[in-house]
């Protein structure tokens, strides 16, 4: 008959626990690591100068030869795509999800009939139902990949959103592309040539099983203050003192949807940024050059307000266009702050709270 103490549940004091611990020790000094590691791999720690057992030992030589084949990679954990039991946080729907700025060679159509190839970064986005860990975010950039080697075109990018929002099973997606855009300009009047660039971005939206289409572009100026001209002409006028009108380096990002018919080209949009405010910045420049730009400014003195209005004016003009943004900033040579303003038509566009960083991206280095 066998006998159970009627205190066995009860946990053990700290002699009771130091004798256990002098067993196992005793244990292990004799033991191989293959029956520590058989009985439990923390108890190497137990022993003098013993750190965590690795057993069995690990490599530290990287394997050259190594192939992966599909009995292995099924082994392979993957705790991005795994259980919604992993979930961290409030289980809650995100409307994005992806990667930010994986770069490529892109080749884009021009209005002239050409190709050009240009450094492109690219972000892809997909939404993520609330009981889904992550995605798979390689998806999204092998996706691209498989249509990198065409002429791009909207047409193109939606082949590409097509692919991965089907690879990540996901109900919205967005794909944005960013690159700075040669165009070739002539100089106000010493017949000279030179490249302006133009920082634009594409951008392909679906949401709700509707897909609509974006480009962005950032158009530099210069612009005249209008009383700061009136004040200069006046000291000239009454007292015979040289004076001169305050202008500064300026930028519009003009954001608009492209509605579908007629291609809107990126030329297209520099144009209609040109016609609203012609005071562009001058690549190639002679004397000739300078003075008629300091008349074109005098001819086209312009606040920041303005500035709104007139490409609000000449984006309305145009068919092709249908929601828009205009966000100018001004970046006074006379104060220390510079003035900014926002114009928005329809509601894509249209936000009751303002990126704390929105003007500090309207910057343009030389």
């Amino acid at each position: 008959m066998n006998i159970r103490p009627t205190d066995l549940e009860q946990s053990p004091d700290r002699d009771e626990a130091e004798a256990a611990l002098d067993v196992l020790r005793n244990w292990a000094k004799s033991a191989s690591p293959e029956e520590v590691a058989d009985l439990d791999p923390a108890v190497a720690r137990l022993l003098p100068g013993q750190g965590a057992s690795n057993y069995p030992a690990l490599s530290r030589e990287y394997p050259h030869d190594f192939e992966v084949d599909a009995a292995y990679k099924a082994t392979m954990p993957d705790l991005q795509n795994g259980p919604s039991s992993l979930i961290r946080g409030a289980r809650r729907h995100l409307q994005h999800v992806g990667i930010s700025n994986f770069r490529l060679p892109i080749s884009f159509h021009t209005r002239d009939n050409g190709d050009l190839t240009l450094e492109t970064s690219v972000t892809g986005t997909v939404s993520l139902d609330a009981d889904k860990k992550g995605i798979n975010m390689s998806r999204i950039m092998r996706s691209f990949y498989k249509h990198a080697e065409k002429t791009f075109s909207f047409e193109v990018i939606e082949a590409a959103l097509n692919d991965y929002m089907t690879d990540l099973d996901s109900i919205d997606a967005r794909i944005q592309m960013r690159f700075s855009y040669p165009m070739k300009v002539k100089s106000l009047r010493s017949g000279l040539e030179g490249f302006q660039y133009y920082d634009i971005a594409l951008e392909l939206v679906e949401k709700n099983g509707v897909r609509r289409k974006y480009m962005h572009i950032d158009y530099v100026y210069s612009s005249t203050c209008p009383c700061s001209l009136e004040l200069s002409e006046h000291a000239r006028q009454a007292r015979g003192q040289l004076a001169t009108p305050h202008s500064q380096r300026s930028v519009a990002r003009l954001s608009v949807e492209v509605v579908e018919g007629d291609v809107l080209w990126f030329e297209d949009l520099i144009d209609m940024a040109r016609g609203a405010v012609p005071t562009e910045t001058q690549v190639m420049v002679k004397r000739e050059d300078e003075q008629a730009f300091a008349e074109l400014n005098a001819a086209n003195p312009i606040f920041v307000e303005d500035a709104a209005r007139l490409f609000c004016e000449h984006l309305q003009k145009d068919a092709r266009v249908g929601d828009f943004s205009v966000v100018a900033s001004h970046q006074e040579s006379l104060h220390s702050h510079d003035a900014v303003s926002i114009l928005t038509e329809g509601e894509t566009f249209a936000s009751d709270s303002i990126d704390p960083r929105l003007f500090s991206t309207l910057f343009h280095v030389g």
